[in-house]
C-alpha cells in the first residue's frame, strides 16, 4: 500500500509520555528499546491495516492499533484491541 503514512516514516516521532503511554498499554516493557522504531516496523508491515479518519492515521497490526497525528506525524497512542 502506498499511501501518506508510509511515504513518511522518517517524520514518525512522540514525546516521552507518548513512550510510556505506548510501553504501557501494550505491556512492551524494557525489552524494546526503541518504540517509535518498534511502531514503524508496525506500520511498514505488509499486514498492516492502515486508515484516516478525520486528523489522524490508524493502524491495525498483530493485535494493537496504533493512532498517528496526520498532519505532526506523532504517534499519539497505542491500544490492544
Amino acid at each position: 500500500m502506498n499511501n501518506e503514512l508510509l511515504q513518511n516514516l522518517d517524520k514518525l516521532h512522540t514525546t516521552p509520555m507518548g513512550v510510556a503511554r505506548i510501553r504501557r498499554n501494550l505491556g512492551l516493557g524494557d525489552d524494546i528499546p526503541d518504540v517509535v522504531v518498534w511502531c514503524k516496523k508496525q506500520i511498514e508491515s505488509k499486514d498492516a491495516d492502515i486508515t484516516r479518519k478525520g486528523k489522524n492515521w490508524y493502524c491495525m497490526i498483530g493485535g494493537c492499533i496504533i493512532t498517528v497525528n496526520a498532519y505532526s506525524y506523532t504517534i499519539i497512542t497505542a491500544h490492544k484491541i
